[in-house]
């Protein structure tokens, strides 16, 4: 009887020792925004035995790789199905690795996007029309499961904001998530003139892309880029600016 009550009050006191550590190590994980990976039956069979032993055991980079390696192999193959199957294995292992969500939404809304629409194998322009789309979302879908991993970290915003420019030809939602990446810290200095950029293609928000467009233009010679001075002249002709508050001319006008 004693024995017993002694491993208990050994369980006991391990246990108390190992909460405030497990607390700690949790909160890093919250505050890194790392979501972990759920080692379930599901990630076993996708994985193989092998594979989900190895994860198991702490090599998750290593798997992940590997997969990587195979994905590249699919590609070459234009095997699309297995590539999407491969990287939701991937970014599921290292959810935390921005080329890896990166590549995979190139792979469905850019590569497989245009497989679908160029598929001589459907007469049907409305069904690959429709599949290229849904590879259109499926890479929306990589980049907004990358963002919601890492949401301190601007590519995967500047990707996405890329994506609804080129392939959703939604001004507006690129305009949003250019100036969402160009609000964090180790953002691109071009960030802020795309968002400015895309939003002065928006109905509507004229005079608000023009202010900010004239603001980034009075920052100095740095920020007065064709683009930008082209753009700006657009929306300074569109809301009828006065003349005296344009930018100067080329020279000789």
């Amino acid at each position: 009887m004693i024995r017993v009550l002694v491993v208990l009050a050994i369980l006991v006191s391990l246990g108390a020792l190992k909460l405030p550590i497990e607390h700690d190590l949790a909160a890093q994980h919250r505050h890194e925004h790392f979501r972990g990976v759920e080692f379930n039956l599901d990630l076993r069979e996708k994985l193989g035995q092998l594979g989900f032993i190895a994860a198991l055991s702490g090599f998750r980079a290593i798997v992940a790789d590997a997969l990587f390696i195979q994905a590249h192999v699919a590609w070459e193959r234009t095997e699309w199905g297995r590539i999407l199957l491969l990287f939701r294995h991937i970014t599921t292992l290292q959810p935390r690795v921005l080329l890896f969500w990166d590549t995979a939404a190139w792979h469905m809304a850019w590569n497989a996007s245009v497989a679908a629409m160029n598929d001589r194998s459907q007469p049907r322009l409305a069904l690959r029309v429709k599949a290229q789309r849904e590879y259109f979302a499926l890479g929306k879908d990589f980049l907004e499961h990358g963002i919601q991993n890492n949401p301190d970290r601007p590519q995967l915003y500047e990707a996405l904001a890329r994506l609804y420019k080129e392939k959703y030809k939604d001004h507006e939602r690129a305009a949003e998530f250019y100036a969402k990446a160009a609000a964090l810290p180790d953002a691109a200095t071009f960030d802020r003139r795309f968002s400015a950029y895309e939003l002065s293609y928006c109905e509507g928000r004229e005079r608000e892309a023009y202010e900010r467009l004239r603001g980034l233009y009075d920052e100095g010679e740095q920020e007065r880029l064709p683009t930008l001075i082209t753009r700006l002249r657009f929306l300074e002709d569109k809301l009828k600016i006065p003349q005296d508050q344009r930018i100067p001319g080329k020279k000789g006008k």
